[in-house]
């Protein structure tokens, strides 16, 4: 059994050791899961519920304990931990608590009238066991999330956290055991990739991942083999287009924050920034100069902290590397210590497609800027990843930003603001492309976690169907006249034509 060391990327601080789960410990938790699935997923929505109100009364009142401790294993500062971890996590409760009762009731639907007199509706059911197997940049909302949503949705949830932030993990199983969860309702699994191959291996209903595409692929592999669904929400290289007519002081602002936010350590980070030709250069100097104000250090008075993933750091300095080889400029910036976790926010120019920091997801503190000359130039840059997961565009000509938002290849699209998509818990969100598979927030991702169940009811006071034994003469004439009465031409002779079908029809099923 392997050991897991919790420690501070900001400050080198030791803050304890965790045990590995076993792979017979991930069996037996499966166990105690599929035991627990039938009373959690009988209990009312409401009271369901309940244990989710429960968790939001813990994270207000808890909040900056909680922030601190999430700074404490990610290097990020407490203000961000605050907002995007506590804060996007309670709000998503009392979105739940608002509106899982309408996205999880039946639904009727509308039944066609050569259907009559039957009754159509939708049924959502949990699947069963799901496992969440949750990424280390947002390490507390990317894992609790997922797995409220599993919850509310009537299923049991094994979750693993990240290896490498595990002191988060901890302190999520600590909550879920303050919250009272019935036994086996939702499990934590330590441990690294031989703790997740085990948890696939354990045959869930679903497995639900965030995370690079290169594991998400690894994990899809091994779940095909027991053909277990998966919703992957992986990686981006998202970009951001800059028209000259947009505000240029706020595009800059956003273009800052949202390539710099956690480090960039963000899916949805902008790693792509495009600007129209005409104001590149007052642009790259307002960008610059918002850059040089930036503060960084830990864990308060600062904007930027530190990586959080050794290896990604290296993964940052390659990019950074790669680019200037090839004749990318440093405008700010890009001075890294060998072996720091600190890594300085740069801004590159003079780069192209041809180089990794604008092919490869970067994952950290790194802004490259282009120009373009025509809004299809943009389109066409924009579109050139085989990533698609989020976008923004900039513009006061509505009409514009609305056109060219929607021929980007990508699952979400900001107009005049970035990365607001996710904190809106009444929009799906995902990607496309190597961005991921599915959807969750919003009623489509709580309903990602149910399997819908059509159900089509007839009184059952007839004695048969006109499509039922004995094929006859009669039937044969009447669905002729059917489909040229509903889909041919003329609309009088179509009448005509369908009172006479209703007739047989009538007359067939008595």
């Amino acid at each position: 059994m392997g050991v897991l060391t919790m420690q501070n990327p900001a400050t080198g601080e030791i803050l304890g050791e965790l045990a590995e789960a076993t792979p017979d410990e991930v069996r037996l938790a499966m166990e105690r899961a599929r035991q627990a699935f039938p009373g959690w997923s009988a209990l009312p929505l409401p009271e369901r519920l309940h244990y989710l109100t429960r968790l939001r009364h813990c994270l207000a009142e808890q909040a900056e304990t909680l922030a601190g401790k999430i700074s404490a294993d990610t290097g990020k500062p407490t203000l961000e931990a605050l907002m995007t971890e506590i804060f996007i996590t309670a709000d998503t409760i009392r979105f739940y608590e608002k509106h899982a009762k309408s996205m999880l009731s039946p639904r009727r639907v509308p039944t066609p009238l050569v259907l009559w007199p039957k009754r159509s509706s939708i049924h959502y059911k949990p699947l069963g066991v799901v496992a969440v197997i949750s990424p280390w940049n947002y390490p507390f909302q990317l894992s609790v999330i997922p797995a409220l949503s599993a919850l509310a949705a009537g299923n049991t949830v094994l979750l693993k956290p990240s290896e490498v932030t595990p002191y988060t993990g901890l302190v999520m199983e600590e909550l879920f055991r303050t919250i009272g969860f019935p036994e086996g309702v939702i499990q934590v699994l330590h441990g690294g990739r031989e703790v997740g191959q085990a948890l696939v291996a354990a045959k869930p209903d679903k497995i639900f991942f965030t995370g690079s595409a290169a594991t998400g692929r690894a994990i899809m592999k091994q779940a095909a083999e027991y053909l277990i669904p998966v919703e992957l929400e992986l990686g981006g290289k998202d970009p951001m287009i800059v028209f000259a007519d947009a505000h240029l002081e706020r595009a800059a602002n956003a273009a800052v924050w949202g390539a710099f936010t956690n480090a960039g350590q963000v899916c949805m980070s902008v790693e792509r920034l495009y600007v129209e030709q005409s104001v590149y250069p007052q642009f790259v100097e307002l960008v610059k100069a918002k850059t040089a104000a930036l503060r960084q250090g830990f864990p308060r008075q600062a904007d930027i902290g530190s990586m959080t993933f050794p290896r990604q750091a290296e993964i940052v300095r390659d990019h950074v590397a790669d680019a200037i080889a090839k004749g990318a400029v440093v405008e700010i910036g890009g001075r890294f210590d060998e072996d720091g976790m600190f890594l300085s926010p740069t801004v590159l120019t003079g780069v192209t497609h041809a180089m990794k920091i604008m092919r490869e997801e970067t994952f950290g503190p790194v802004l490259p800027i282009m120009s373009f000359s025509s809004e299809a130039e943009a389109i066409r840059l924009a579109n050139d990843s085989p990533y698609g997961l989020n976008a923004s565009v900039w513009s006061q000509d509505e009409t514009k930003a609305k056109r060219v938002a929607l021929q980007l290849e990508t699952g979400n699209v900001c107009i005049n603001d970035c990365l607001v998509s996710f904190a809106n818990p009444h929009l799906p969100f995902g990607g496309v492309k190597q961005s991921g598979i599915g959807r969750y927030r919003g009623p489509e991702g709580l309903r990602a976690f149910t399997h819908a169940v059509s159900v089509i009811h007839d009184p059952g006071r007839q004695k048969r169907e006109v499509n039922w034994y004995p094929y006859t003469e009669e039937q044969e004439t009447m669905f002729v006249g059917l489909i040229k009465a509903l889909f041919g031409r003329e609309r009088k002779w179509n009448r005509q034509a369908l009172l006479a079908a209703w007739r047989e029809w009538k007359r067939l099923r008595e």
